[in-house]
């Protein structure tokens, strides 16, 4: 009798932690699902113009495609980005722990991992202290993505990627 009663004792309390993990992933996945909410200005099928600045004058213009949507039931951002000058894919995802956007650009030379925020309605990639790309949407059909680089205490452009949306 005192095994029987211990076994399921055990037995209880097994269930409530696994119940208590399984709420846990759930409200985790919540979390995650509503940041990248955030970003969903971002998704669709685009196509513009890649274009590269130096010391404010255009030095190259190229076109540009790129689809941006969601996957693995909306938790990560997926960026296909391809053009005469550049080719990437990347993954943008939020962790709860870290309360952070990660930026995942992989290209044919390897892959980072890059802190990003999103804020007033554009998502600010960190590439360091001297660069940053920011995201945002420009109107209901267009859509940029440009990188500044810090210089003399000012940033300044040295790429724009402007699209439109195909729909």
């Amino acid at each position: 009798m005192i095994f029987d009663s211990t076994v399921l004792r055990h037995s209880k309390s097994l269930w409530i932690l696994a119940l208590l993990f399984l709420s846990n992933m759930a409200f985790s996945q919540n979390t995650s699902q509503e940041k990248m909410a955030d970003l969903a200005f971002m998704t669709g099928k685009w196509v513009g113009t890649s274009t590269s600045y130096k010391d404010g004058a255009i030095t190259k213009q190229v076109p540009a495609y790129q689809h941006i949507g969601y996957d693995l039931d909306k938790t990560i951002l997926v960026i296909q980005l391809n053009s005469e000058t550049l080719q990437l894919h990347t993954i943008i995802r939020y962790d709860e722990k870290d309360e952070t956007y990660y930026y995942y650009p992989f290209s044919k030379r390897g892959v980072s991992q890059l802190a990003a925020e999103y804020t007033k309605g554009k998502l600010i990639v960190k590439a360091n202290e001297k660069t940053r790309y920011i995201f945002e949407r420009t109107g209901e059909n267009s859509f940029r993505e440009y990188g500044e680089r810090l210089t003399d205490g000012q940033w300044v452009k040295f790429f724009e990627d402007a699209f439109t949306d195909t729909k």
